[in-house]
């Protein structure tokens, strides 16, 4: 459709203006050009002469003056009734300014369009091929400067789109003022805005390949976001930063080490504690409060729900909408680093619950994001999670996995953290996760594998391995993938580590049990140790089992409160000398019984009664012991580190084990899951002296009764279990006590 009277040129430009030119002026002027540098900025005129052409819908005067005098080069004219200035300057190019007034008086603008390419050669060549692993530093909004000018380069990926531009404060969110530059071939918009600078809120708009307007996107590749529920991108970029966490990231490997103790804390940053007015804590405060009780309590590893933006907060973090932002809701990129390196300072790894496995359809976020099904696959049965009714990745698209791929690099290079957790492992391998017959798409060889999650996950690993020393990473997996935790090159998935999660429904139902029943669930205790060792295992008791009305773990136990606290301690020193790294929720550790719940803090006050805090005191003395017993660590993944004492005794619902290192050190384990005490207990034991009682959850300092074994016991010369030595123990109630070997030791 040819424009209207109203829509053409003024008469007395029709000399500037020929019809093509015409054409692409009324496209600018309705936002709809897609190469808006091809009519904007400086241009060769007729003869001899140069052109500045602008699109400025509200000014009412526009010059062209010297950049360097403020000189006067040229007054434009309005040649199109919808803002379009032309001017036209004899002479040679030169650098030049505009002074406009927009109705309050000139003011001097540098020009958008006068400045080259953000992007290079190399950028656009890495990204084509999809290998651009350090993708942050040239898409998103990065302050800098350009030809002594200061501005922030902008660039996005949207290669579908009909016309993309930036808008925020610097342009009164006006779609028109900065459509952007488009490379072909690879589908990235650009511009450099000047004046725009740390601290703008902007979005962009975008116009999809049938010419509807989007709703304004976020940018996927913002570094800092409006503090829900407003949604906009905040200029921040990635200036460089000073840390002071040298000797630790030297150290990490030691730390992070199949042979190392690993105790994590996992913790929802915003619920933890809160303030006055039930406000968030900010994290910097949490760094003056989280971390050293993290330290306190013995714990190696802290590791965060999702902390990358993200809308609802009811999702804790795993719907999110800017991966490479830290939610604004707790503080600043600057702040975030601070709480990191904290961390660092007093010897605590930090670990990010990475969710690359889905993302919400907010209109502001990735779904559509070009007016196409970008991000995401277009076929329901591929692109819908059914569950969360949340968006699916499509990770055969090769710039798609280059997102995610540098997002898991972003974290662990820009800001130090010591490895990823990664969310919901099994979605992403199954193409029929949760799907019925006839609602998924099948693979190439006509599989249910997802072969390209596959390959994304085993990249992943090897190069967050492979470039940073001592990081690590975690798969939350729930089926029997094989070999999630070994090597790509022997065909596993490549991860560090991978969560039990059959340990903790097993041990959770056995310990929900009345003790009268137990004797007929005894192997769920035991049923583990058959594949203990298939995988690196991390024993979790995490934020899933405390939510949506599975109650708190103290309130899983059975029994009077004085038996839930008892079978509660028991449970957790059979886990800390189980097989297996471990973690634990924040309220586990001092028996929180109201439901976790994300809008409030942890019951703090609970640790002014003494049950409360003889848990707290008991977990304290576990990650303590666990780390100082190379018995109980340093074989974690290994089966020559474990060996049953006494797997099978049902009836009384007693199990005993060894831990063991590769020097002869050993423990032993006895778990007493009855609230009968047992005197004169013959365990069968493999070595003659002394085996010091280190730990008893029924000791009075944690809540319990007192009934022991004194300092330790001494082996008779009396054959049990098959080994020509025992002891005679006193199995506390709802109990567990751990005994060191200690060779001639009285």
């Amino acid at each position: 459709m040819s424009p209207d009277r109203h829509d053409r040129p003024s008469r007395d430009t029709a000399d500037l203006v020929d019809a093509p030119f015409e054409a692409a002026i009324h496209a600018l002027v309705h936002a709809d050009h897609g190469d808006p540098f091809s009519v904007l900025g400086p241009h060769d005129g007729p003869d001899g002469t140069w052109q500045v052409r602008g699109l400025f819908p509200d000014a009412r005067t526009v010059e062209v003056v010297d950049a360097g005098t403020g000189e006067t080069l040229a007054e434009a004219r309005r040649v199109h009734p919808h803002g379009f200035w032309l001017a036209a300057i004899d002479g040679e190019q030169r650098p030049y300014r505009l002074r406009i007034d927009f109705g309050t008086g000139p003011m001097e603008f540098e020009d958008a369009y006068r400045f080259g390419p953000w992007l290079g050669d190399l950028d656009r060549h890495l990204f084509a091929e999809g290998t651009h692993l350090r993708l942050w530093e040239r898409l998103g909004a990065h302050p800098t400067e350009i030809d002594g000018v200061a501005g922030t380069a902008f660039a996005v990926w949207a290669p579908n789109a009909r016309r993309v531009s930036v808008v925020g404060d610097f342009c009164n969110w006006d779609g028109r003022r900065l459509p952007m530059r488009l490379h072909h071939g690879i589908g990235i918009w650009e511009i450099f805005v000047p004046r725009a600078g740390r601290g703008d809120l902007y979005k962009f708009e975008i116009k999809g390949p049938d010419g509807t307007m989007q709703p304004l996107k976020a940018d996927p590749m913002a570094f800092s976001a409006e503090p829900p529920p407003r949604t906009a991108s905040v200029v921040h970029g990635t200036p460089p930063w000073t840390w002071a966490d040298g000797d630790w990231l030297e150290r990490r490997p030691g730390t992070s080490d199949l042979r190392a103790p690993m105790a994590i804390y996992e913790v929802h940053l915003g619920s933890w504690k809160r303030g006055p007015d039930n406000r968030y804590l900010t994290y910097r405060e949490l760094a003056d409060e989280l971390i050293p009780y993290v330290a306190g309590m013995g714990f190696t590893h802290i590791e965060m729900l999702p902390v990358t933006e993200y809308p609802f907060d009811g999702s804790w973090g795993y719907q999110p909408v800017g991966l490479f932002a830290p939610t604004s809701r707790f503080g600043t990129p600057e702040d975030f680093r601070h709480f990191v390196e904290a961390a660092h300072r007093a010897g605590i790894g930090v670990l990010l619950d990475w969710v690359p496995g889905h993302f919400p359809a907010d209109p502001h976020g990735l779904g559509l994001f070009d007016g196409t099904h970008l991000y995401e696959h277009a076929d329901p049965r591929q692109g819908f999670h059914q569950d969360w009714n949340t968006l699916i990745y499509n990770y055969g698209r090769r710039e798609v996995q280059n997102f995610l791929l540098a997002n898991a690099l972003f974290w662990l290079d820009r800001y130090h953290l010591d490895g990823l957790r990664v969310d919901a492992v099994a979605s992403m391998l199954y193409l029929d996760y949760s799907r019925k017959a006839g609602e998924w798409v099948p693979n190439r060889f006509g599989g249910r594998e997802n072969l390209d999650a596959i390959e994304l996950l085993r990249r992943t690993n090897e190069l967050a391995y492979g470039e940073h020393p001592g990081a690590i990473t975690v798969a939350e997996e729930s089926t029997a993938w094989p070999a999630v935790s070994r090597p790509t090159y022997l065909g596993g998935l490549g991860f560090g580590y991978k969560w039990n999660m059959g340990w903790m429904h097993d041990t959770l139902n056995y310990m929900s049990k009345d003790p009268v029943h137990r004797r007929w669930h005894h192997h769920n205790l035991t049923f583990g140790l058959i594949y203990a060792f298939s995988e690196n295992f991390v024993l979790p008791l995490s934020h899933d089992e405390v939510v949506h009305g599975k109650g708190s773990l103290l309130n899983k136990m059975p029994g009077d409160r004085w038996r839930k606290f008892a079978n509660l301690r028991a449970y957790f020193a059979f886990m800390w000398t189980h097989p297996g790294k471990k973690l634990l929720f924040m309220g586990g550790e001092f028996a929180q019984e109201r439901e976790w719940s994300h809008d409030r803090g942890l019951d703090w006050f609970l640790l002014s009664l003494p049950d409360h805090e003889g848990v707290q005191r008991l977990i304290r003395d576990l990650n303590h012991l666990y780390r100082e017993l190379p018995a109980l660590h340093r074989l974690d993944c290994d089966p020559a580190g474990f060996e049953w004492l006494e797997a099978n005794d049902s009836e009384t619902s007693v199990l005993a084990f060894l831990r063991k290192d590769d020097e002869g050190r050993m423990t032993a384990t006895v778990c007493n899951f009855t609230p009968l005490p047992r005197h004169g207990y013959r365990l069968g034991v493999p070595a003659e002296g002394w085996w010091a009682e280190r730990l008893n959850t029924d000791a009075e300092r944690y809540g319990g009764s007192n009934v022991g074994n004194g300092g330790g016991v001494r082996t008779e010369e009396v054959p049990a279990h098959g080994r020509p030595y025992s002891l005679s123990l006193t199995l506390p109630p709802l109990g567990t006590v751990v005994l060191e070997f200690q060779a001639g030791t009285a």
